[in-house]
Parts: C-alpha cells; structure tokens; sequence
C-alpha cells in the first residue's frame, strides 16, 4: 500500500506517513488506492475480537507491518483494562436508535479509539528506524487529551498541545494540563480552535523548520488516525448483523450519525462505506458552528474567522476549518490531486470553495446527509432521552441524536456514534437535567490537581522559539 498527497505527489508506505503529518506541499495523505472487504471478507471478521478485527483492517492499510507486530500493537492499545466495556465498544438500544459506546477509553472520549493505537504505532516505528518525534497537535478538547494520555512518558515522543484559552470544559482542561510528564507541553492560545489548528498548519508547511526539529502530528490529519477508526464502523456493523440471518446479512443496511468539528470521524465513515461496509447514510451532525452543514446543503465550503466562530456547549465541535474535508473533496473530484491543489488556492483567494456544481452527489453518490444543533436542541435532547430510556448523553451525542432524528428512514438501523461520557460537561448536564453526574473520587481528585500550562498569544514566532527550546533532538 502507497500514499500519495491529495495535492499531488507519493509520500511512501503506511509507517512513513504516520510521522509526516502534512505532505510537503499542504496536502493530505490518503491511500493510494482503497482497499475493498466483500460479504465473505465481512463474514470471515465476524468472530474477531476487537483487537483482532483492529488488526485485519489496519494492516489492509499498513502493509508494510508484518502482520505478528501488528497485532501485538492493537492489543497493546485494546487490551491490559486500558477500556472499561469487555467488548471495547459497546452497543446500546435507546429510543428507537443504538448508540455505538466509543468512550470506555481512559480519557473517556472516542478519540482514545484511534489515540491509543496511534500511540503504540508511532512508538514501534520511532524504534525501528531510530528516530524522535515532536508532535505539534491542536485540540479543541478530546484530541489533546487523548493523545497526551496515549503519548505520555515515552522516551522518543514529546507532544507540544495547543488549545484554546478558555474554550474547553473544567474537566477536558483538567485532563490536559494536570498531566506533569516531561515530555508533555500544554500550551493555551489566546483565540479558537481554528487559531491553533493554523499555526499547526504554518508550522508544518515550513519544511525546512518541520525537519530540523523532527514535528509530526496526531490530530485526525494523521492518516494512522483515520484507519484506526475505520475499525468501530467495521464493528458496529458486524454486532447489527449478528442477529440477522446469514443470507440477508450482505444487503442489511445501517446509517451512522457523527457528531463532527474536523471531519476526520465522519471521514472514517466514507472509507467504511466506499471499502464495502454496507452502511446506507451518513449523517453528518454539527453545532452552531455549521460550515460543514451548509457545505453539504449548498456544495459552497465558507470556514469562518475567529471572531464568528462561537464558543458553545458541544466545545470539542467549536471547528469552522475542517482540516479533513480536503480528503473528501479529493475523492468527490475524481481523485485528481490538480483539481483538489486549485480548490484549496482558491479558499486561499477567495475564502470560499464553491463546489455545488457537485451538489446532487453528496447524498445519491457518497450519502452524506447533514443538519444543525443548536444549544437549546441539546438541552432538550438531552433531557428526552434521559426520560425516555434513563440514558444520560453528552453533549455532543446529543448534537448526533438531534440530527439523526430528522434523517431516520424506516427499516433502517440508525447508529449514533457516543463521542464522549457525560461526567466531562457536567455542567450542561446538570442545566438539561437540574442535576449533574455524580463525580466519583478520581474526578475529584483530577480536578482539583495542580495544572501545568504556558499560556501564549496567537503568534507563530513565539511558538516557533518555544518549540526549539524544548523539542526532542
């Protein structure tokens, strides 16, 4: 399996492009070519564990891996208690829907399903090829702390995290700055998530910078991300069907709702989907902050500045620049990385794609469907499904099961993809529900632990000299 950049160009096998991050001309990388499971190749994953299954479809991706130490790598990420659910990612009926259980990680949130293994893999290729990372992330609150947990205390890892000043929950900045490993350095930006988000990007496309300090990344524009997740779409369509009998299983049809700010989830979905899982829509749910929503209804992209990005109540989703819609756009132009080059010059010029010549597609060719959430859908949502079913969701779930509500299609499961555990936006729970989760003694203790944070304005030359005093060499 080769990679090659959306804007052109081949960047090498699966472990090279796990510690490149951005390809050296802006762009993404993507397989290649994508591989393909047919009914018999569904069926013969059935009776996998989700260790097992993680390794059969990561290694359609990582081929370069002998396929022994690609599994002791997954269950080094799934196994040893590190997710509380004995099946890793749990199904649960509530309300006509099944949420798909992707937060029993240890930083209670989907993130650690790609984090975790991301973690293991890096680690296993720095040792192989005797080398150091200095991973340049942003986060907008699950990705940073997912990715320190998973990161932290290595020997030939350090993370420098940018995050938004004041923009994330109690706990999601508890999580993060609480952390005292060496190697871990936790930097709040004075602006939003797409702030950070940029100056990860101007870092990364000065080569020149990138190479002398060794910087890679672990947000979702990290192709190793993106595989790992393919995996609980995989899942969660094999535990649908196990009920179903076997000459109908190939034709059964389920849609996934995602919550999304960066797109890289729901991206995993679209893989899913164009590999073979039999999943019938897509649909794509996301906060007031609805660029993506109206891209999918209008075909034009407008990513909005710092001043009109809002801080909301589903703050993981405060995004307004999808980083992972150009891998989408690439394969919705054919896959032609010219084509894909001149859509992303002329957001540059115009701060606008305008792609709705390609708008009848969205639904009819790749079935993707979208709509908005707004604070007071969550509180309600939030509020019915908790009297309905005694489930209480988080606020980003809730963002999913708001939209999945509008796009649910009679004889056709709805799965809605659980983003996170409601403890860590309690206090939006306890505004939907007049009464917050109850914390347990390892909240308390996290919340009330010292916090190690270096707070920095939106300047590239001042994270550039921060950088180069503390980077592995």
């Amino acid at each position: 399996m080769q990679y090659i950049s959306t804007r052109g160009g081949t960047l090498g096998q699966y472990s090279d492009v796990l510690l490149e991050g951005l390809a050296p001309n802006g762009g993404l990388a993507v397989p290649e070519t994508l591989p393909r499971l047919s009914a018999d190749d569904l069926e013969r994953l059935r009776v996998l564990t989700y260790p097992q299954l993680a390794t059969e479809i990561i290694g359609l991706f990582a081929t370069d891996i002998p396929r022994a130490d690609l599994a002791r790598l997954t269950e080094g990420a799934y196994g040893d208690g590190k997710f509380a659910a004995e099946e890793i990612v749990p199904l649960t009926a509530v309300d006509g829907m099944t949420l798909v259980g992707l937060s029993e990680g240890p930083t209670l949130a989907f993130k650690d399903m790609a984090m975790q293994f991301l973690g293991e893999a890096l680690e296993y290729v720095l040792e192989k090829n005797d080398r150091v990372l200095n991973v340049v992330g942003a986060t907008s609150g699950d990705t940073g702390s997912a990715a320190e947990h998973a990161l932290r205390g290595l020997d030939r890892v350090s993370v420098f995290m940018l995050s938004p000043q004041g923009r994330m929950s109690a706990f999601q900045r508890a999580q993060m700055y609480s952390l005292q490993d060496a190697n871990v350095h936790n930097i709040a930006v004075e602006g939003v998530f797409d702030d950070c988000q940029n100056l990860v990007k101007r870092l990364n496309t000065d080569l020149d910078f990138k190479r002398a300090h060794s910087l890679g990344a672990v947000n979702s524009i990290n192709f190793g991300r993106i595989s790992a997740q393919i995996v609980y779409y995989a899942w969660a369509w094999l535990r649908m069907t196990d009920a179903v009998a076997e000459p109908e299983r190939a034709s059964f049809r389920v849609s996934f709702a995602v919550p999304s700010g960066n797109f890289g989830n729901i991206l995993s979905g679209h893989y899913a989907r164009a590999m073979g899982v039999p999943i019938h829509e897509l649909v794509l749910a996301t906060n007031e902050n609805n660029v993506l929503d109206e891209f999918f209804r209008t075909g034009h992209y407008r990513p909005r500045g710092a001043a009109d990005t809002l801080a909301t109540s589903s703050p993981s989703m405060d995004v307004s620049r999808a980083s992972n819609l150009e891998r989408f756009v690439f394969d919705l132009l054919g896959r032609d990385p010219e084509r894909t080059a001149a859509a992303w010059h002329e957001l540059e010029e115009r701060d606008e794609i305008d792609l709705s010549a390609e708008l009848g597609r969205f639904r009819s060719e790749f079935g993707i469907v979208s709509g908005t959430s707004t604070h007071a859908d969550r509180l309600a949502t939030i509020r019915d499904v908790h009297d309905r079913s005694g489930v209480t969701i988080d606020p980003h779930t809730a963002d999913g099961v708001k939209v999945a509500r509008e796009h649910a299609e009679a004889g056709i499961p709805m799965l809605v993809l659980e983003t996170a555990k409601p403890a860590k936006f309690a206090d939006l729970i306890e505004e939907a529900l007049g009464e917050s989760p109850e914390p347990d003694a390892a909240t308390r203790a996290l919340l009330d632990a010292p916090q190690r944070v270096i707070a920095m304005p939106d300047d590239e030359q001042q994270l550039r000299d921060y950088i180069s005093a503390s980077a592995l060499g």
